[in-house]
C-alpha cells in the first residue's frame, strides 16, 4: 500500500474564543509524505489547528490549503482526511474487519473489496489475526491499531492523529508510536500529529513544531530544536532545563558558575553587568568531586543515565545528568565541583 504524500499549508489562520486567542496568525507548510508534530501545553492552540484542517472548526481566518485547493468551502467529509483520536471511537458491535471497512461501505465500495482491502490494513498493523474479534476481546492497544487501519482504509491524502496514544500505558505508548512511524512512513502519508508528550513527539517526527498560547514558537527537526531552541519557552518545554542565575561580562560573553561562556546568537541583548539567568541543559554539566563547595542532594538512577541534584548556592538545585557507571562516584552529601561543558548558553532576563 502506497499513498500519494499531499501538500499542507496553514497561512496566517486566526481563531478566538471570547477573549482566548487559540491561533494567533498561525502558519505551517507539511511537505508530502512529512510527518510534522504540534508539540505544546493544554491551551496553547495545538488541537485547534488539527480540527481545523480536518473542517470540524471553520469559524477560522485565514487559509487552509492541501495541495494547493482552499479547504474554506469543502465539508469535512469531503477533505479526503483520515483521523485518529485519543478515544478510539470503534463500533462495539462491530468486528475489527468490519470497523476498519466501515468508511468504504459508506463510500459504497463492494463487499468483496472491502474485506480484502480491510484485511490488508490489518496486517499492515499486525492485526490480521484479530480481524474477527470485536472491540472488547481487543487491548487498548489492539483497539488503537484497528481505528489506525480504518483511518487508512479510505485513502486519505492527510492523516491526523490527535492525542491517539494518551490513553495507553508506557511500554504500549512506546511501542505503537514506532508502529506508527513505520507505517506512515512506509506508505508515505503526510501527517499531522498533537501531543503533549515531548518524548514521543521527538522520537517519531520529520518536524516538531512547539506552539505557545495560540503562536508557533519554533518549528524544526527534533535535534535543532533541543539543541538550538529559539526561545526561553521552547528550550523549557522541550527537555529539562536548568535556569541559573549569571551576570553579563559582554555582550557576547556571560558569567555563570564562575565560568565565562559565550552568548548564543539569540539571547537577549543584555549590558555588561547586568542580571541574567542561564539556560542550562542537564548533560551540558560536569561533575568532579571536591573537597568543598556544591553539595550532591538527591540522586535518581534513570537506566544508562543518572540524575544528580545538586545545591549549588542558587535559589533552585541545579540538575546534572551523568552515566550511570560515573554516579557511582557520587553519594548524596558529597562535595563537587559543577562546570559547564558547552561553547555557548542562551540566556534570557532574571
Amino acid at each position: 500500500m502506497e499513498l500519494h504524500g499531499s501538500t499542507v499549508e496553514f497561512r496566517n489562520v486566526k481563531r478566538t474564543f471570547g477573549n482566548v486567542k487559540a491561533l494567533n496568525d498561525f502558519s505551517l507548510t507539511i511537505k508530502p509524505g512529512e510527518l510534522v508534530t504540534l508539540l505544546g501545553p493544554s491551551g496553547c492552540g495545538k488541537t485547534t489547528a488539527l480540527r481545523i484542517l480536518a473542517g470540524i472548526d471553520k469559524d477560522h481566518e485565514g487559509i487552509v490549503e492541501i495541495d494547493g485547493k482552499d479547504m474554506s468551502s469543502v465539508a469535512a467529509n469531503k477533505r479526503n482526511i483520515g483521523m485518529v483520536f485519543q478515544a478510539y471511537s470503534l463500533f462495539p458491535n462491530m468486528t475489527a474487519v468490519e470497523n476498519v471497512g466501515y468508511g468504504l461501505r459508506v463510500r459504497g465500495v463492494d463487499s468483496h473489496r472491502r474485506d480484502s482491502r480491510a484485511r490488508e490494513l490489518l496486517d499492515l498493523v499486525g492485526l490480521s489475526t484479530q480481524a474477527d474479534r470485536r472491540p472488547t476481546q481487543l487491548s487498548g492497544g489492539q483497539q488503537q491499531r484497528v481505528a489506525l487501519a480504518r483511518a487508512l482504509a479510505i485513502e486519505p491524502s492527510v492523516l491526523l492523529l490527535d492525542e491517539p496514544l494518551s490513553a495507553l500505558d508506557a511500554q504500549v505508548r512506546a511501542q505503537l508510536r514506532e508502529e506508527i512511524r513505520r507505517i506512515q512512513s512506509s506508505i508515505g502519508i503526510s501527517t499531522l500529529f498533537v501531543t503533549h508528550d515531548q518524548e514521543e513527539a521527538m522520537s517519531i517526527s520529520d518536524r516538531v513544531g512547539v506552539m505557545n498560547k495560540g503562536v508557533l514558537e519554533q518549528i524544526d527537526e527534533p535535534g535543532k530544536l533541543y539543541n538550538k531552541p529559539k526561545t526561553s519557552f521552547v528550550a523549557g518545554f522541550v527537555g529539562l532545563t536548568n535556569y541559573i542565575p549569571a551576570v553579563m561580562e559582554s555582550k557576547s560573553s556571560v558569567i555563570v558558575l564562575n565560568q565565562v561562556i559565550d552568548v548564543s546568537d539569540h539571547s537577549v541583548d543584555a549590558k555588561k553587568g547586568e542580571e541574567v539567568r542561564a539556560l542550562v541543559r542537564p548533560e551540558e554539566l560536569q561533575v568532579e568531586k571536591a573537597s568543598e563547595g556544591a553539595v550532591v542532594i538527591t540522586k535518581s538512577f534513570l537506566g544508562p543515565i543518572t540524575r544528580l541534584g545538586i545545591d549549588a548556592g542558587t535559589p533552585e538545585l541545579i540538575y546534572a545528568e551523568v552515566t550511570s557507571k560515573e554516579a557511582k562516584k557520587f553519594d548524596t552529601g558529597d562535595n563537587v565541583k559543577v562546570s559547564i561543558h558547552s561553547d555557548s548558553v542562551m540566556v534570557e532576563y532574571a
